[in-house]
């Protein structure tokens, strides 16, 4: 089974240019959506789900299919693990039924697993690189040192945590998660 698949993101736009493609190309079988492509595409989802093995996805151009190029991979290989082949009519590259198309596939996902990689390392290098700067991550703590120790005092006094939290304007179990935390290691992160 041939099936094709067409998809407009606006109101505005009209699928009639991709469904004559589609037709010229001899689909057997034709699945249409109105949806942006970040949005969650249910016919598509439907379509993919029922290919076999030796069934054929057609689009008219790479960017009707996926948003990405990462998502345009995962697409392949849900398809290829289904045993389907895919093609894209604009894109001649981009038809993993010819050993060709394969090899260009294969080369593409080479080059967006090398360019995740890479945003990974610099990723990394640049939080180590903050982090000596003094740059702190994560959220700020909701009490100061001081705070703490005035949540210590008004506890060994006699108030109670939640009447100290009231005080110190904090939900109780912040006080108590401070109040139990190692002042070490409280101390620690406020320096990070």
């Amino acid at each position: 089974m041939i099936y094709g698949y067409a998809r407009i993101s606006t109101l505005g736009q009209t699928l009639d240019t991709q469904l004559a493609q589609l037709k010229t190309a001899g689909i057997d079988r034709l699945v249409s959506e109105k949806v942006s492509g970040v949005k969650q595409r249910r016919e598509l989802e439907k379509l993919l789900d029922r290919l076999e093995p030796g069934d054929v996805l057609v689009v008219t151009k790479l960017d009707r299919l996926a948003r990405s190029t990462l998502d345009l991979l995962q697409i392949v290989a849900r398809i290829g693990q289904q045993g389907a082949g895919f093609r894209s009519l604009g894109d001649s590259w981009a038809d993993t039924t010819t050993p060709h198309g394969r090899l260009m596939m294969t080369i593409l996902a080479g080059i967006a697993e090398f360019e995740r990689e890479l945003i990974h390392q610099r990723t990394r290098s640049g939080r180590v690189a903050a982090k000596a700067r003094g740059v702190r991550f994560g959220r700020p703590p909701k009490l100061t040192a001081d705070q703490i120790a005035l949540g210590q005092r008004l506890v060994g006094e006699g108030t109670s945590v939640r009447e100290a939290a009231k005080l110190l304007k904090c939900h109780h179990a912040t006080l108590y998660r401070a109040l139990s935390a190692p002042a070490v290691t409280f101390q620690s992160r406020l320096q990070q």
